[in-house]
């Protein structure tokens, strides 16, 4: 079976999941933990722990039980008090880290109990925070660098971080490795600044594929074509770059994208061809997007894995 390992964090990476699960594929799944709004945030300052609200998403992405189990780890407190806005999952995330000495334990405990197909893995044990390096100081933590992406020209952790030797074989084992949909320099790259990641990169031979946002994301990536995110991606990989795309070429209604651009000041990510074959990529697109119950544009979850599958099974 061949082996997949992803990176990411958000929304996009537990979407491509939900497909990639339906596929004779073994996946490993790595994520972020540098988040620090809302009910991550604060959990990770009151209990100093890792963030955990991107790593019960995907658990709840790549479950395999009764809806009612994942309606229930969904629910957020509404009532004001001090559970306002926690999700039941990452309160169980956290008391999780408690009973078993760690988010990895901790997740490996969630995965066993939700049914997951596959291991999800967090980059960091630690508790880490994002900073944005200016020529006029520095921004701390993921919202402050999402929030200034224009002023910042490196980014960084506040301490250095350690992978574990669980991520560092998988990685190297890896028929293909996977950088995901998702916030561009709060999800992703915050994988490619740990240099164990991008050491152990430069020496594999797998190809490396990014799975192209559908809509940029105000105040990261306005205006941002494909290619734009490759460079970015590119830049931080340094002796490696994106060796194949995925990105969604179908026509998406009008009114749609004028709703998205009048209501949230996003657009659509343009393919530009030949910027990104420029760049030594290969492409793969089709029309891999779908629109949910409120009209939120979203990956065709199916139709995206399948593109992966496919790639993946070339010449077998």
């Amino acid at each position: 079976m061949k082996k997949v390992i992803v990176f990411g964090g958000g929304t996009g990476l537990s979407c491509l999941l939900t497909g990639l699960k339906l596929f004779p594929v073994e996946v490993t799944t790595v994520i972020t933990v540098s988040d620090n709004g809302s009910s991550t945030g604060v959990l990770k300052e009151e209990l100093d722990i890792p963030a955990v609200g991107d790593i019960g998403k995907v658990l709840l992405a790549m479950a395999n039980v009764e809806d009612d189990a994942i309606r229930l780890l969904r629910y957020r407190f509404r009532k004001s008090g001090s559970l306002y806005n926690h999700p039941v999952r990452n309160i169980l995330l956290a008391a999780l880290i408690d009973l078993k000495g760690g988010l990895t334990e901790a997740t490996r405990y969630m995965a066993k109990i939700l049914n997951v197909k596959g291991t999800i893995l967090p980059l960091s044990e630690e508790r880490i925070e994002l900073v944005g390096e200016s020529s006029d100081g520095e921004y701390f933590g993921q919202v402050a660098v999402s929030h200034n992406i224009r002023n910042i020209r490196r980014l960084a952790y506040d301490h250095d971080i350690h992978v574990s030797k669980e991520i560092r074989d998988r990685l190297r084992e890896a028929d293909l490795v996977i950088f995901s949909p998702g916030s561009l320099y709060t999800s992703i790259l915050p994988h490619l600044i740990a240099p164990e990641i991008t050491e152990i990169l430069k020496e594999s031979s797998a190809p490396i594929m990014y799975i192209s946002n559908l809509v940029t994301q105000p105040g990261e990536t306005d205006g941002y074509s494909v290619s734009d995110h490759l460079r970015v991606l590119n830049q931080y990989l340094q002796d490696r770059h994106i060796d194949v795309v995925i990105s969604n070429d179908g026509e998406i209604d009008e009114r749609i994208q004028e709703r998205y651009l009048k209501a949230e000041n996003k657009n659509i990510v343009d393919l530009d061809r030949k910027a990104v074959e420029a760049m030594g990529a290969r492409i793969i697109s089709g029309d891999i997007f779908s629109i949910d119950e409120e009209e939120k544009i979203r990956h065709n979850a199916l139709k995206t894995a399948y593109l992966v599958f496919s790639y993946l099974m070339e010449g077998e």
